[in-house]
């Protein structure tokens, strides 16, 4: 049990660690290395990296902003968690912006590197699911291990 403990302690940590070191970034340093990083998935034109950086650019900004929010209401002392109403909210507005991203990915992509770009947003959810499941299955071992004895 102190094992699990110890390994969701010290996973819990790197992802602090993680995220401190993605915040040290601006989100024109962000938009950069997306962009780059899609420059060599996608093989991208001179014309695409521009359009895609405005892209990028605009959605790290936003993320930003959001970011610092979420950190400030946190540190705040009256933290709470959203309700009902605004995580609906909030899905929808996250499914609203994967839908026009997707719609402007199309408009600047060609069909092979479109379908590639989806494959590689598939396999980004499929990493994250999976991850976040075992990370669950971790917690529950421990717990289930201290119920049976």
């Amino acid at each position: 049990q102190v094992t699990a403990q110890e390994r969701n302690n010290r996973q819990n940590k790197e992802r602090g660690e993680r995220n401190e070191r993605f915040q040290d970034y601006t989100p024109e340093e962000m938009a950069t290395l997306q962009t780059k990083k899609m420059t060599l998935h996608l093989d991208l034109t001179k014309s695409q990296q521009k359009e895609i950086q405005k892209l990028n650019l605009e959605n790290a900004k936003e993320r930003k902003v959001k970011m610092d929010a979420r950190k400030s209401q946190k540190e705040g002392d009256e933290f709470q968690k959203p309700t009902k109403e605004e995580r609906l909210k909030m899905m929808n507005e996250r499914l609203d912006n994967q839908i026009a991203m997707k719609n402007k990915m199309k408009n600047i992509l060609n069909e092979d590197q479109f379908a590639k770009w989806e494959q590689l947003q598939q396999d980004m959810k499929n990493k994250m699911m999976a991850k976040n499941r075992g990370q669950k299955k971790g917690q529950n071992k421990g717990q289930n291990k201290g119920q049976k004895r």
